[in-house]
């Protein structure tokens, strides 16, 4: 019984891992799954520095996917306006998407939220074309390499509990 229990609480880590891609918070959802687990099996060889540092992991994960947006757009020359768009678009793209091939949408629209977001606040400003395009290419990707560094937290996250929740 516990090997099915076990199989399940990884298949359902590995759920909420994928989760990260639709603009949810899948490795918070892990760190609390695992919470679970413990209390329902105290045995688990995992003590308070286990899941304080769970929770360092997916609170970096967070920062980076916030700093790495950020960052991208600074880089390519875009305003404390344009990326504050950039993260309210990348938001409401993740969630207009959602709906769309089977959830799949939730990352493209989060990725062209993040552009699209960032286009508008910047021609607001006054920035011309050209530049606003720059400017939003570099959020977009910071939003990419955002996804990137945070799915790659979780799945570290993952590896690490595999050995604490499996018998």
């Amino acid at each position: 019984m516990i090997y099915f229990a076990a199989a399940l609480l990884l298949l359902l880590m590995l759920l909420a891992w994928a989760s990260i891609f639709f603009s949810l918070p899948g490795n918070w959802i892990n760190v609390a799954l695992l919470g679970l687990w413990k209390l329902f099996y105290p045995e688990m060889p995992a003590g308070w520095w286990f899941f304080l540092g769970l929770l360092l992991l997916a609170a970096i994960g967070e920062a980076l996917e916030f700093a790495s947006q950020w960052w991208g757009g600074k880089r390519y020359g875009g305003s404390s306006r344009g990326n504050w768009g950039s993260l309210a678009g990348a938001l409401v793209g993740a969630i207009v998407g959602a709906p769309f091939f089977l959830g799949v949408g939730a990352l493209v629209g989060a990725v062209a939220g993040a552009f699209l977001g960032s286009l508008i606040l910047e021609l607001v400003s006054g920035k011309e074309v050209a530049r606003a395009i720059h400017a939003s290419k570099g959020a977009m990707l910071g939003r990419v390499l955002g996804f990137a560094a945070k799915a790659g937290l979780g799945m570290v996250l993952i590896v690490l509990a595999l050995p604490k929740v499996w018998p």
